[in-house]
Protein backbone atom coordinates (compact mmCIF):
# COMPACT_ATOMS: atom_id res chain seq x y z
CA UNK A 1 0.00 0.00 0.00
CA UNK A 2 3.03 2.39 1.02
CA UNK A 3 4.39 1.64 -2.47
CA UNK A 4 1.29 3.10 -4.57
CA UNK A 5 0.67 6.45 -4.48
CA UNK A 6 -2.92 5.97 -5.51
CA UNK A 7 -3.25 3.46 -2.94
CA UNK A 8 -1.87 5.65 0.05
CA UNK A 9 -3.62 8.82 -1.24
CA UNK A 10 -7.00 6.99 -0.89
CA UNK A 11 -6.01 5.03 2.54
CA UNK A 12 -5.22 8.42 3.60
CA UNK A 13 -8.40 10.34 2.14
CA UNK A 14 -10.51 7.88 3.69
CA UNK A 15 -9.03 8.26 6.82
CA UNK A 16 -9.80 12.04 7.07
CA UNK A 17 -13.15 10.96 6.74
CA UNK A 18 -13.60 9.63 9.96
CA UNK A 19 -16.93 8.18 8.69
CA UNK A 20 -18.12 5.15 11.73
CA UNK A 21 -19.48 3.53 8.12
CA UNK A 22 -15.75 3.00 6.84
CA UNK A 23 -13.11 0.75 8.48
CA UNK A 24 -9.92 1.15 7.13
CA UNK A 25 -7.59 -2.06 7.33
CA UNK A 26 -4.38 -2.20 5.74
CA UNK A 27 -3.29 -5.60 6.47
CA UNK A 28 0.39 -5.19 5.25
CA UNK A 29 0.90 -2.75 8.36
CA UNK A 30 -1.01 -4.98 10.45
CA UNK A 31 0.82 -7.93 9.10
CA UNK A 32 4.40 -7.17 8.48
CA UNK A 33 5.84 -10.46 9.52
CA UNK A 34 3.11 -12.20 7.30
CA UNK A 35 1.24 -13.68 10.04
CA UNK A 36 -2.16 -12.83 9.86
CA UNK A 37 -4.44 -13.70 12.81
CA UNK A 38 -7.51 -15.58 11.47
CA UNK A 39 -9.89 -15.09 14.15
CA UNK A 40 -9.36 -11.57 14.42
CA UNK A 41 -10.18 -10.89 10.91
CA UNK A 42 -12.82 -13.24 10.69
CA UNK A 43 -14.50 -11.07 13.50
CA UNK A 44 -13.86 -7.84 11.42
CA UNK A 45 -15.13 -9.20 8.41
CA UNK A 46 -18.16 -9.74 10.41
CA UNK A 47 -18.86 -7.00 11.85
CA UNK A 48 -19.31 -5.19 8.23
CA UNK A 49 -21.80 -5.43 5.55
CA UNK A 50 -19.35 -4.75 2.53
CA UNK A 51 -15.94 -6.02 1.80
CA UNK A 52 -13.86 -3.81 -0.63
CA UNK A 53 -10.57 -5.26 -1.46
CA UNK A 54 -8.22 -2.52 -2.63
CA UNK A 55 -5.16 -3.11 -4.36
CA UNK A 56 -3.08 -2.25 -7.58
CA UNK A 57 -3.05 -5.15 -9.75
CA UNK A 58 0.13 -6.71 -9.88
CA UNK A 59 0.92 -9.11 -12.84
CA UNK A 60 -2.65 -9.50 -13.46
CA UNK A 61 -3.50 -10.11 -9.97
CA UNK A 62 -3.51 -8.97 -5.99
CA UNK A 63 -0.59 -8.39 -4.20
CA UNK A 64 0.52 -11.45 -1.79
CA UNK A 65 -0.33 -11.33 1.52
CA UNK A 66 -3.65 -10.75 0.01
CA UNK A 67 -4.13 -13.64 -1.79
CA UNK A 68 -2.52 -15.24 1.27
CA UNK A 69 -5.35 -13.69 3.67
CA UNK A 70 -7.99 -14.64 1.14
CA UNK A 71 -6.83 -18.38 1.52
CA UNK A 72 -6.32 -18.50 5.55
CA UNK A 73 -9.64 -16.12 5.99
CA UNK A 74 -11.81 -17.53 4.03
CA UNK A 75 -11.49 -20.78 5.61
CA UNK A 76 -14.26 -23.70 5.63
CA UNK A 77 -16.60 -24.07 8.25
CA UNK A 78 -16.69 -20.35 8.77
CA UNK A 79 -16.86 -18.96 5.05
CA UNK A 80 -17.65 -22.40 3.25
CA UNK A 81 -19.65 -25.09 3.46
CA UNK A 82 -22.31 -24.79 6.65
CA UNK A 83 -21.50 -21.49 8.62
CA UNK A 84 -21.30 -19.19 4.82
CA UNK A 85 -19.99 -16.28 7.69
CA UNK A 86 -19.59 -13.70 4.20
CA UNK A 87 -23.56 -15.12 3.03
CA UNK A 88 -25.22 -12.04 2.10
CA UNK A 89 -22.38 -9.50 2.76
CA UNK A 90 -21.10 -7.00 -0.25
CA UNK A 91 -17.66 -7.63 -1.98
CA UNK A 92 -15.71 -5.74 -4.32
CA UNK A 93 -12.45 -4.62 -5.52
CA UNK A 94 -11.22 -1.05 -5.90
CA UNK A 95 -7.76 -1.25 -8.02
CA UNK A 96 -5.63 0.57 -9.69
CA UNK A 97 -3.50 -0.66 -12.74
CA UNK A 98 -0.56 0.65 -14.58
CA UNK A 99 -2.30 0.71 -17.55
CA UNK A 100 -4.90 2.31 -19.50
CA UNK A 101 -8.69 1.36 -19.85
CA UNK A 102 -7.64 1.03 -23.95
CA UNK A 103 -4.81 -1.46 -22.35
CA UNK A 104 -7.50 -3.62 -20.34
CA UNK A 105 -9.81 -4.77 -23.67
CA UNK A 106 -9.80 -7.62 -25.70
CA UNK A 107 -7.57 -5.64 -28.67
CA UNK A 108 -5.41 -3.96 -25.64
CA UNK A 109 -1.98 -5.22 -24.40
CA UNK A 110 -3.49 -7.09 -21.89
CA UNK A 111 -6.12 -8.57 -24.12
CA UNK A 112 -8.69 -8.52 -20.85
CA UNK A 113 -10.78 -6.36 -19.33
CA UNK A 114 -10.29 -5.54 -15.80
CA UNK A 115 -13.31 -7.44 -14.70
CA UNK A 116 -12.06 -10.47 -16.25
CA UNK A 117 -8.40 -9.95 -14.48
CA UNK A 118 -10.81 -9.69 -11.20
CA UNK A 119 -12.86 -12.91 -12.00
CA UNK A 120 -11.66 -14.58 -9.43
CA UNK A 121 -13.13 -12.28 -6.50
CA UNK A 122 -16.78 -12.88 -8.54
CA UNK A 123 -16.34 -16.31 -8.15
CA UNK A 124 -15.26 -16.44 -4.32
CA UNK A 125 -17.90 -14.22 -3.54
CA UNK A 126 -20.45 -16.73 -5.45
CA UNK A 127 -19.11 -19.68 -3.67
CA UNK A 128 -18.94 -17.95 -0.10
CA UNK A 129 -22.89 -16.99 -1.05
CA UNK A 130 -21.63 -12.90 -1.00
CA UNK A 131 -22.47 -10.86 -3.40
CA UNK A 132 -20.13 -9.22 -5.82
CA UNK A 133 -20.66 -5.37 -6.84
CA UNK A 134 -18.77 -4.58 -9.69
CA UNK A 135 -15.14 -2.91 -9.52
CA UNK A 136 -13.91 0.69 -9.01
CA UNK A 137 -10.75 0.81 -11.38
CA UNK A 138 -8.40 3.94 -11.64
CA UNK A 139 -6.12 3.58 -14.84
CA UNK A 140 -2.86 4.75 -16.01
CA UNK A 141 -1.39 4.96 -12.32
CA UNK A 142 1.60 4.66 -12.86
CA UNK A 143 3.04 8.13 -13.00
CA UNK A 144 -0.05 9.64 -11.91
CA UNK A 145 -0.03 13.37 -12.42
CA UNK A 146 -0.77 15.20 -8.82
CA UNK A 147 -4.48 16.05 -10.63
CA UNK A 148 -5.28 13.27 -12.06
CA UNK A 149 -4.71 11.84 -8.43
CA UNK A 150 -6.71 14.30 -7.48
CA UNK A 151 -9.54 13.56 -9.84
CA UNK A 152 -9.26 9.80 -7.91
CA UNK A 153 -10.78 10.61 -4.69
CA UNK A 154 -13.99 11.53 -5.11
CA UNK A 155 -14.32 9.24 -7.82
CA UNK A 156 -13.24 6.43 -5.52
CA UNK A 157 -15.33 8.48 -1.52
CA UNK A 158 -18.54 7.84 -4.74
CA UNK A 159 -17.68 4.38 -5.49
CA UNK A 160 -17.75 3.11 -1.91
CA UNK A 161 -21.24 5.20 -1.11
CA UNK A 162 -23.01 3.69 -3.83
CA UNK A 163 -22.00 -0.05 -3.59
CA UNK A 164 -25.48 -1.53 -1.95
Amino acid sequence: MEESKVHRTWKEELLKLNDPDITVHDIYEAYPDGVIDVEAEQRLVEKHDCIVFQFPVYWYSSPALLKQWEDEVLAPGWAYPGKYALEGKYITCAVSTAGSNDDYSKHGKAGYTVDEVLLPYRLTASFIHAVYRPSFTWYSAEGISPEHLKDSVPAYISFLRSIQ
